[in-house]
């Protein structure tokens, strides 16, 4: 019995030890590369649900370690909620508001990981324009502290046909990655008229239009990164193809 108590005692304090020395960014990418790779993934989401505050605040500590990680987060949990229960969608405000994510000692929404901790405390629908006066604690110690990264909106996936697609981001090449994801994105959801001088490009830079500063800023966006030839004298969205697409992956090369 003592030494089966001891043994208990040796593999609980191995456990602890190593939850301490956990990266939780390569936990994030591991999570989400085992999903595309159609492997177990129960450890690192346990591994997840074991994490504090404290730990991911400590370890967390720039913004591009934050959004990689938060992303990872986000696109992983959505596909392991819609491949498990693909009703849920049918009832898309209550899927993305409901706390389903546990992590950091708390249980979190998508809407809680969105548009609290990567968007900076904004309002939802408000078009990226308005914050949240009042805010949890979990909140103001886990978001971002600059400004929005208007490239997120291509790298976060919600399960749509319409969404961008899913790949695994790092810290360290966050801007390489974001780079690379916003202009296949774009190219694949935008089109131009050259004659009018009209482009037609993805509904989520009008539903976020704050983030991207406003339809003008959109517009220099699309010729900064060569969607168009020219900065578009016009711009009109498409309609949001919401019909469920899961196992949507892109590999980013390197």
């Amino acid at each position: 019995m003592k030494q089966l108590f001891l043994c208990a005692l040796l593999l609980f304090s191995s456990i602890s030890f190593s939850q301490d020395k956990i990266n939780y960014e390569a936990i994030s990418q591991q999570l989400l590369h085992n999903i595309m790779a159609g492997n177990t993934y129960q450890k690192e989401v346990q591994i997840l649900e074991k994490s504090t505050l404290n730990e991911l605040v400590n370890q967390l500590k720039t913004d591009q370690q934050k959004i990689a990680f938060w992303v990872n987060v986000y696109n992983a949990f959505i596909q392991i909620s819609l491949t498990e229960k693909p009703a849920l969608y049918e009832n898309r405000g209550d899927f993305f508001s409901d706390k389903r994510v546990k992590i950091a000692g708390e249980i979190l929404s998508f809407d809680d990981i969105e548009h609290g901790i990567i968007r900076k405390s904004r309002i939802k629908i408000s078009l990226g324009y308005l914050r949240k006066w009042f805010n949890p604690n979990w909140e103001r110690k886990l978001r971002i502290n600059g400004k929005i990264d208007w490239r997120v909106h291509f790298a976060l996936n919600c399960g749509a046909k319409s969404c961008p697609p899913v790949a695994i981001y790092s810290s360290e090449n966050l801007d390489k990655e974001f780079d690379f994801m916003t202009t296949a994105y774009l190219k694949e959801q935008t089109s131009y008229n050259s004659e009018t001088k009209t482009a037609t490009s993805v509904a989520l830079m009008s539903w976020f239009r704050g983030d991207f500063n406003g339809t003008s800023g959109a517009k220099k966006i699309l010729h900064q990164y060569k969607i168009t030839p020219e900065k578009p004298n016009n711009l009109n969205f498409k309609t949001y193809d919401w019909t469920l697409l899961l196992g949507n992956f892109r590999t980013i090369p390197n």
